[in-house]
């Protein structure tokens, strides 16, 4: 069993795009979405969810207002300003970090620590295999909690059902989520685009690659949008020795793709589609080398 990790150095690249358009490609693979801030390869896969479970982390101050005497402690020690005193004390529940600080100088102990529902993640089947992906409620921190979850969940599915490969929808950036989303992973996809940020934000998603010693790979994405940059990538992985598994042309039939709630590969046999393809093999004789 081998496992895809496919990451872009921020949002917007076409890394969904590209993932769905793999997991139609690879025989026999769990799909785990990462992108738990944002998940959206469930709009392209259309998942028919089969067991759905709550995502508890962190907890949140709640005030007992039989024991509150709104003497403003709490208010007064609240970095994060979620608490606003009337009668008595009101925590707001998007502002409250848990920090426990209002709990523990309470001189009433009037302020109880609740365990926080932060989410839920769900197992789901789709036509091109089993997925494992999650949501967060509005406001949630993630932390790569949620995202450690999730790998941990479809590499089990994966050995249960006997899958061949685990196709990973990363987190943009090179934060938390990412960091958690490199567990476990053989193979980094890092999905670029030709400008001078994609250029630099590529530079540090390779750099983090590295750090965990984890094999990467690049696919420069809407690469005919401007050359220049484009040879700039080329000459930086050349001198890296990093492989360059494909270069894919603009094509608007993506972005009906998306509209159509379809994977590319499925929608259409144009230009990008076509390259996708072409790169499947590469990574697939990279992972079994």
């Amino acid at each position: 069993m081998k496992e895809i990790l496919v990451l872009s150095g921020k949002g917007g690249t076409g890394k969904t795009t590209i993932t769905a358009s793999l997991a139609l490609l690879a025989q026999n693979s769990v799909l785990a979405d990462c992108d738990v801030d944002a998940s959206d390869l469930h709009l392209l896969v259309s998942p028919n969810v089969q067991e759905s479970h709550d995502f508890w982390s962190g907890v949140t101050a709640k005030v007992d207002p039989k024991k509150c005497t709104g003497c403003g402690t709490c208010a007064e020690l609240c970095r994060f300003e979620a608490v606003s005193m009337g009668e008595k004390a009101y925590i707001d529940h998007f502002s409250c970090e848990g920090c426990t600080v209002c709990a523990h100088f309470c001189p009433e102990d009037a302020i109880e620590l609740e365990p926080n529902l932060s989410g839920e993640w769900y197992i789901s089947e789709t036509k091109y295999g089993a997925m494992v992906h999650a949501r967060l409620h509005v406001g949630e921190e993630n932390s790569g909690k949620l995202v450690s979850l999730v790998k941990r969940e479809s590499r089990e599915l994966a050995e249960e059902i006997g899958a061949k490969w685990i196709i990973v929808d990363g987190p943009p950036g090179i934060g938390c989520p990412v960091i958690s989303s490199f567990s476990g992973a053989d193979l980094v996809l890092a999905v670029t685009e030709p400008t001078s940020s994609g250029l630099q934000d590529l530079k540090r998603l390779i750099k983090l690659a590295y750090h965990f010693k984890t094999d990467v790979c690049v696919c420069i994405n809407k690469w005919d949008l401007n050359e220049s940059f484009c040879n700039e990538i080329e000459v930086y992985l050349e001198d890296n020795e990093i492989p360059l598994v494909a270069k894919i042309p603009f094509d608007k039939a993506a972005v009906d793709s998306l509209v159509a709630g379809k994977p590319l590969l499925e929608y259409t046999t144009g230009l990008a589609a076509d390259a996708i393809r072409k790169m499947w093999p590469r990574i697939e004789a990279m992972l079994l080398s």
